[in-house]
């Protein structure tokens, strides 16, 4: 944010404007992981049970109950971005430009219904590993074109416009192509992870 400010005013504007936005969207993003939470415990109790069959059916159910809830997420926070700033503060150009932020923030609340999901199924399923390789990926994706963006001051909407396409476009690139795979799918015990008993 602080690269594409041109002056003091309008750093200060960009900087609260998207503190205010990413608080929204870390709220929303705790609302929509209780469904991650459950997938961790459906994932890890269904694939310690040997059910790789009931484990694919209750992704595939979890998923679909991710993009619902994004929808609906999504819907509530575009029907309420106009409203939203004046909770937080006074400050007319803050509020304005918190607006299209929180739209652009609406169109992501789709996709991440989907990858807080994925996080949580591949979690249960002890896929650790893969998660940070993933994670690496998406930063590769999304840090450089970010920080191009800052510096040619491409303005708050555009860098939100990056996030939301980009870095959440990535992870769920890596987690649906990981969730279409067998690899985590793993049954018992998993290899190298100690035993309790």
């Amino acid at each position: 944010m602080t690269l594409g400010a041109t002056g003091a005013r309008d750093q200060q504007v960009q900087l609260a404007t998207h503190q205010l936005a990413l608080t929204i969207w870390t709220f929303l993003a705790f609302s929509l992981d209780a469904i991650a939470i459950a997938a961790q415990a459906i994932t890890g109790r269904a694939l310690g049970a040997g059910d790789v069959d009931g484990t694919r059916a209750a992704t595939r159910r979890m998923v679909v109950w991710g993009v619902r809830c994004g929808v609906v997420t999504g819907l509530l926070l575009a029907a309420a971005s106009p409203v939203l700033g004046r909770l937080f503060t006074d400050d007319r150009a803050v509020q304005q430009l918190l607006v299209p932020v929180l739209l652009v923030a609406a169109l992501g609340q789709p996709v991440a219904g989907v990858v807080f999901v994925l996080d949580g199924v591949l979690i249960g399923a002890g896929d650790g590993p893969y998660l940070a390789r993933g994670g690496l990926v998406t930063l590769a994706a999304h840090a450089p074109l970010v920080l191009v963006l800052g510096a040619a001051s491409a303005g708050l909407v555009t860098v939100w416009l990056c996030f939301a396409g980009v870095f959440m476009g990535a992870r769920l690139v890596v987690l649906v192509r990981r969730a279409r795979g067998t690899a985590w799918l793993v049954t018992g015990p998993r290899a190298g992870v100690a035993s309790a008993t």
